[in-house]
């Protein structure tokens, strides 16, 4: 298999891990994304801006800044102590805010990051888009499906980049794990598994309130945008996504990053059916939103993949601790996804009647029965099936994922790459975790248009 470990040659024999038994650990080979030396001159700097300096926006800049020829001018953020810490991290130089519209209309920005809450997303990506700046938008790309045609039609009529934040879809786990699939290392997908159990604050959105928070320090006015009017609440500011007036829940904060990764994997438009279930169990802190959700996805058949079936679960107090999974269940073998490996379980199963279900016949039938299903079994590479498992980690040294998406992001506006996750691949991954929502609300069965995007 092309690529097993770093720097490997193209095999010109059949696919390795389809070949013989094996248990193996290798390295992965990071293929799009590679670290030689940049000149840049003056004109080639990337200069941007930031809107929402808050968790998200703070770790998209800590990887932007890395990835040579690029410089943060401005940002914007509608409270004071965020520009205070912008000031710290990156210099008194930076131009500051609390006016994303003052930010978008300065020249000398090239692109901007937007990492607001979720219901600024569409109004914020727009402008940007029109005010003639790249723009790389955390995810989900929209709080409402039908807010996307706007952002993808409008990006194509400016003729500007826009990158959707889902940063694991760049990552090397996924890379090899599309490869692994698409040379039939799972066989045909019948199953996917996401779940996620977190056991700590703020992985449920318990986000700490600073002391010196309040109406002459926080824009609220700003915050709340065309959201229902409420008085002033630093509960709501600070812990947004746990309200569905500003957030999309666990659906869009991290369902969406499964579907970013599985779509991506598997080429796949998304699924056409979702039915969703769950509970506020825990955490009953005036939130509106559950802190369980399990919702069930059918897949339909396409040129790239089988019909299939998908699980996605979130639960925000395991007992347990922090545990996660993503994996692919196929017909030859599963895979175990993350960003930073794949774990690919091939086990030689046989489909032949046991004694369990022999026992009851004479052995002139068992034979007889035996023969029968021997001859109806077609596989020509049952003799050539690989056993065991093979791991495949990244190197020492790897920045992740989040490294991996942003620099594809500049390296796009230079013309060196195509941009991983445009709006339409960003509608479909919203659009279908968003469904979790619309069934979880209204009791019943959802259905979903993958290819024109919109609930039937």
């Amino acid at each position: 298999m092309r690529g097993l470990a770093a720097g490997s040659a193209a095999l010109t024999a059949a696919p390795a891990v389809l070949a013989s038994a094996y248990q193996q650990k290798l390295l992965l080979g990071n293929q799009n994304y590679d670290d030689r030396p940049y000149t840049y001159t003056a004109n080639d700097q990337i200069n941007i801006g930031l809107i929402g300096c808050g968790i998200r926006g703070v770790l998209d800049m800590k990887f932007s800044l890395e990835v040579p020829g690029v410089k943060l001018v401005a940002v914007c953020d509608l409270y004071d102590g965020r520009l205070d810490r912008a000031r710290e991290l990156w210099g008194n130089d930076l131009f500051l805010t609390k006016d994303y519209r003052e930010l978008l209309a300065r020249r000398d920005i090239d692109a901007v990051f937007i990492a607001t809450p979720d219901h600024w997303h569409k109004t914020m990506f727009v402008e940007a888009l029109k005010a003639g700046k790249h723009v790389y938008g955390e995810k989900p790309m929209v709080q409402k499906w039908e807010e996307g045609q706007a952002i993808i039609s409008t990006q194509k009529s400016s003729g500007k980049l826009c990158q959707i934040g889902s940063q694991g879809l760049s990552s090397l786990g996924n890379e090899k794990a599309k490869q692994l699939y698409e040379e039939g290392a799972i066989g045909e997908i019948v199953l996917f598994d996401f779940f996620s159990d977190r056991y700590t604050a703020e992985g449920a959105w318990q986000y700490p309130i600073p002391p010196d928070a309040n109406p002459q320090t926080v824009d609220f006015d700003a915050f709340l945008g065309n959201a229902p009017k409420v008085p002033y609440d630093n509960t709501r500011f600070f812990r947004w996504r746990n309200y569905r007036d500003y957030g999309t829940g666990v659906a869009g904060d991290l369902f969406v990053h499964a579907f970013s990764s599985l779509n991506y994997i598997l080429s796949s438009h998304g699924p056409n059916r979702a039915q969703a279930t769950g509970g506020l169990r825990y955490w009953k802190d005036g939130r509106d939103v559950p802190d369980v959700s399990i919702t069930l996805y059918d897949f339909p058949k396409t040129d790239t993949h089988a019909a299939f079936n998908a699980a996605f679960r979130i639960n925000f107090i395991a007992g347990s601790g922090g545990q996660g999974g993503f994996r692919l269940i196929g017909t030859e073998g599963d895979m175990e996804v993350s960003q930073t490996g794949v774990v690919l379980n091939r086990t030689k199963l046989s489909l032949m009647p046991t004694p369990y279900a022999l026992g009851a016949f004479t052995e002139a039938t068992q034979k007889k029965i035996l023969a029968e299903y021997a001859a109806k079994i077609e596989n020509p590479r049952a003799s050539t099936l690989a056993t065991g498992n093979t791991v495949w980690e990244a190197p020492a040294g790897y920045r992740g994922g989040n490294y991996d998406h942003t620099a594809n992001f500049f390296r796009a506006i230079r013309g060196e790459r195509k941009i991983v996750e445009d709006p339409i691949f960003g509608l479909r991954a919203a659009g279908a975790a968003l469904l979790a929502n619309h069934s979880y609300y209204e009791e019943k069965p959802v259905r979903w248009d993958p290819e024109k995007m919109k609930i039937v």
